[in-house]
């Protein structure tokens, strides 16, 4: 079954209003985890929607201003370093999840998620395996935090010139992991990954 043809099964089946929510910078060594959720209009197409992974850079910013200018609804949320720490990325997960739902405009019939089940909504949901492949709302969701995180992280990358944040985006890639043995971790670092990365060696 298709992207298209799933969300379609559930609209015969007589939901309307499904959101599709996903995240960015899960397995990231700094900056916030980005969670968006997104409600499509079923009238507009979509050429080149996918996960935002398998897209390339400007085919995503071409996206996102296509959801932005036709979406039904539109949220996104950051869960910083700091809380990913104290909590758990997982649990941060399913929190920015929770927020970003919470905070969509328009009431919602149903919700797929990427990967993670979200417990206690009050609306029927789906886990997807690789619903950012399979699911159009999804894909969106994917599309939205990971161009929102993009661009944070080319912000801090202004604040923090010295650990490279333009290029890798906050991932344990040697560029960063070298920075952090030579300069240390900063106040946007999840101080949790560095230290299971080891980087505090060698400095």
């Amino acid at each position: 079954m298709t992207a298209k043809t799933y969300e379609q099964e559930l609209r015969a089946a007589g939901f309307v209003a499904i959101a599709g929510v996903d995240e960015a910078g899960r397995g990231c060594l700094a900056g916030p985890l980005v969670v968006a959720a997104v409600i499509l209009d079923p009238e507009v197409e979509f050429d080149k929607l996918t996960d935002s992974k398998l897209m390339s850079k400007k085919n995503r910013e071409l996206t996102r201003t296509q959801i932005e200018n036709t979406a039904l609804a539109i949220s996104v949320v950051e869960i910083s370093a700091k809380e990913v720490d104290q909590i758990g990325i997982h649990k941060a997960d399913i929190q920015g999840m929770r927020r970003a739902l919470a905070r969509l405009d328009v009431p919602t019939d149903f919700v797929i998620t990427d990967g993670f089940s979200v417990d206690g909504l009050d609306r029927p949901s789906l886990a997807m395996k690789k619903g950012d492949k399979l699911c159009l709302s999804v894909s969106a969701a994917s599309v939205m935090a990971k161009t929102h995180r993009d661009q944070l992280m080319l912000e801090l990358d202004n604040q923090y010139p010295e650990y490279g944040f333009a290029s890798h985006k906050g991932y344990g890639t040697q560029k960063h992991i070298s920075a952090l043995r030579k300069y240390g971790p900063t106040p946007i670092h999840r101080v949790t990954f560095v230290w299971n990365k080891d980087v505090q060696e060698a400095s």
